[in-house]
């Protein structure tokens, strides 16, 4: 079978094995780091599962891989990277010195990369006293008596959560330096992927015991989830080619023809932002609300912002649309892209240089975002509409949709697209036989005229 003998090849390119085999012992360095409970906490009394089967603490949850849950070391997870990341890509377009900074090669980039650290530290130190404040509320059997109101207990355990989330920060470039894949995306996905065998379990007891339909049910809700997959790699694979024409080159000893490529434009150039800077969105009216309006205005307001009713899904598809044309335009530049192409000498056919080829590739880029921003918005609404629907469990309908299916296929086909280029260049046949594997950046197909 051609699946074992790649599996061969793969383990006989030493370079990839020991790869391989370095990010299988990080990641389980990872996972073992997960379960280990802050020093003072009371297993036992930890009561933050219903907390985190939904909202944004689900989200929290699913990325720490359940270290949230578990009040481990690694509780705040890499989200806080994330978050920093995102804010420093946000003041890149706001302040010309950051953009300034970002253009100015290897050094620039290693100067954004510490201020984002700094900005990382600051939010985990925010993240950890506020993490330990809900664990009082949430969980107050956890604490041994006093120990909540220690002001040195609460600062170690800050300094220990912020040391732990640096350390899994460390692990996630590490992989990407020596391992497989991109680590920080690859730890996100070992964390979602954590949670998925309880889930199909939970579900598959349900159904065994008549619940929810039975096992004819529960093997129509795993189509639906092989449709959603493939409806993911559509979406995450999915790109516009705008041919691109060079000028002739000639040089001391040969002419070069003119040269054909093309500017693959990403059907779904945000990724799952949209969705992660909607869901955020929804819910800060339920941590303000409580301190400025009467008990009467929360109530109404969490009776609408219920995940699993039309009103909230309504709202929430729309943010997502809106959110993906928003980080889309600050993403994609077309001014910059035409002003590399002018630099370059090229020019895509019938399209004058300069603004012209700007106006194009903006024209493009709004055509192919709507269908992208509405497939987008329908695939973050599927866990509420298949919970809802077909009484999938809470825990098993995150796979259904949303940023945890997005982030799934992107990462493993990221993955699979390098090691498919280790056993390319060292002569063996790559993963697929009807071609090779695109990650989520697509590919630029080149031909001579």
């Amino acid at each position: 079978m051609k699946a074992i003998q790649t599996i061969k090849n793969i383990w006989k390119i030493e370079d990839l094995r020991t790869r391989i085999l370095f990010t299988i012992l990080l990641v389980t360095i990872y996972r073992f780091g997960s379960f280990i409970v802050l020093p003072g906490i009371i297993p036992e009394g930890l009561a933050l599962e219903k907390q985190t089967e939904e909202g944004l603490m689900s989200l929290l949850n699913m990325f720490s891989g359940g270290a949230f849950s578990n009040a481990s070391i690694f509780a705040l997870g890499i989200m806080p990277y994330i978050s920093a990341s995102i804010v420093i890509q946000l003041l890149t377009i706001v302040f010309p010195a950051i953009q300034k900074k970002q253009k100015e090669g290897e050094s620039g980039h290693k100067k954004i990369t510490q201020y984002t650290r700094y900005l990382t530290v600051f939010i985990l130190l925010v993240q950890g006293f506020a993490y330990l404040v809900n664990l009082k509320i949430q969980s107050p059997a956890a604490f041994p008596n006093g120990v909540e109101n220690n002001m040195f207990f609460m600062i170690s355990s800050v300094i220990l959560m912020c040391a732990g989330s640096m350390f899994v920060m460390w692990l996630g470039e590490r992989i990407t330096d020596k391992g497989i894949g991109n680590g920080i995306s690859f730890i996100i996905l070992i964390g979602i992927l954590a949670r998925f065998p309880s889930a199909i379990v939970k579900q598959f007891v349900s159904a065994l015991e008549g619940n929810d339909g039975g096992l004819i049910t529960f093997f129509l809700e795993l189509v639906l989830l092989f449709v959603l997959i493939m409806a993911a790699i559509a979406l995450v694979q999915g790109i516009r080619r705008i041919p691109v024409q060079y000028a002739k080159q000639i040089t001391a000893t040969k002419r070069v023809e003119g040269v054909r490529r093309y500017i693959p434009l990403k059907v779904n150039a945000a990724g799952v932002m949209p969705i992660i800077f909607a869901q955020a969105l929804m819910f800060i009216p339920l941590a303000i609300l409580p301190f400025v309006a009467s008990d009467e205005t929360v109530q109404y307001v969490q009776s609408f912002m219920d995940i699993n009713s039309w009103k909230y899904n309504l709202i929430f598809a729309v943010m997502i649309i809106l959110f993906t044309y928003f980080y889309t335009a600050i993403t994609i530049q077309p001014q910059n892209m035409a002003e590399d192409l002018k630099r370059n000498e090229g020019s895509i056919p019938k399209v004058k240089p300069g603004a012209d080829t700007a106006e194009y590739i903006d024209d493009v880029m709004s055509k192919i975002t709507l269908p992208g921003a509405i497939f987008l918005a329908i695939l973050a609404v599927m866990p509420s509409i298949v919970t809802g629907l077909i009484s999938v469990n809470s825990q098993f309908a995150q796979f259904f949709g949303g940023t945890s299916l997005l982030i799934m296929v992107g990462v493993v086909l990221d993955t699979l697209q390098q090691v498919e280029g280790h056993l390319l260049m060292h002569h063996y046949d790559g993963l697929m036989e009807g071609g090779q594997i695109r990650g989520r950046n697509g590919i630029i197909a080149q031909e001579s005229i």
